[in-house]
């Protein structure tokens, strides 16, 4: 069920009086940007992200490292 014209117009009016009417168009305008950005990038073909998990380590998960014993002084 979609809001009607009354219940938009009162949207708007909290919109306005929460963020006031000169930070509207900054903030519109942010918007505009990361959805061209986000459809740009669901556009192109190639994969963005690679995996990066080693070839010998297929879990993800690190081996701790052992502590270093120091040197002794004999």
């Amino acid at each position: 069920m979609l809001p009607g014209p009354s219940e938009l117009i009162v949207i708007l009016l909290i919109v306005v009086i929460i963020f006031g009417a000169k930070r509207i168009p900054e903030i519109m305008g942010g918007l505009g940007k990361g959805i061209r950005s986000f459809k740009k990038a669901m556009d192109t073909d190639e994969p963005t992200s690679e995996p990066t998990t080693p070839a010998g380590n297929q879990t993800g998960q690190q081996k701790p490292q052992e502590p270093q014993k120091p040197a002794s002084s004999a």
